[in-house]
């Protein structure tokens, strides 16, 4: 069954936004840590063992936001987020993060070989978050054979694009460009 996706559901007033150049990292990661300790909002999130199923929220000061339900054993593969700052919490369950300790340039390649020691991963619990610049690489994984997970993300400006990686070992392949229409 593919991805499953709820109609959206605005969530937070605008806050932490400086005129022009809105929320900063650490303001996401905090409407992400909030908005993970609503019980309510995470508890209404349909769950599909097969896919994982997202609502969009409002974020804070012209963000984006997204709730995001992960069955057992599922991923998003390395991408980055186009360019936009964010953060991401989990609610419940535990995410692991695998990520790249290096900026890599953003247009003008297809295939890139990384150096030693620029990977990084982190585990994140139950209230556990982590924000992020706009040239994050990342993939995120719930590694567990037998629980949900869930959890909260957002992003400033909101995503204008997010390209997709293939990795084999040191190698990075640019596979795809996607747009908002392809995920909204």
């Amino acid at each position: 069954m593919p991805d499953v996706h709820a109609p959206a559901r605005p969530h937070s007033p605008a806050e932490g936004a400086a005129p022009g150049h809105g929320p900063s990292a650490a303001a996401l990661l905090g409407f992400a840590l909030r908005t993970a300790a609503d019980t309510a909002l995470i508890a209404s999130l349909p769950l599909d063992p097969e896919g994982r199923t997202w609502i969009r929220l409002d974020g804070p000061g012209g963000s984006e936001a997204w709730l995001i339900g992960w069955p057992p054993g599922t991923g998003t593969g390395w991408h980055d987020h186009g360019g936009s700052r964010g953060a991401f919490a989990t609610a419940s369950g535990e995410l692991t993060e695998q990520s790249l300790a290096v900026q890599l340039p953003t247009e003008g390649w297809k295939t890139l070989e990384l150096a030693d020691g620029v990977d990084r991963r982190r585990r994140l619990g139950d209230g556990r978050g982590r924000a992020f610049g706009p040239h994050h690489v990342h993939q995120v994984l719930n590694l567990s054979a037998d629980t949900h997970a869930v959890s909260v993300h957002a992003y400033y400006p909101p995503l204008p694009l997010m390209r997709r990686y293939s990795r084999t070992g040191p190698v990075l392949r640019l596979e795809e460009v996607e747009r908002p229409e392809e995920w909204q």
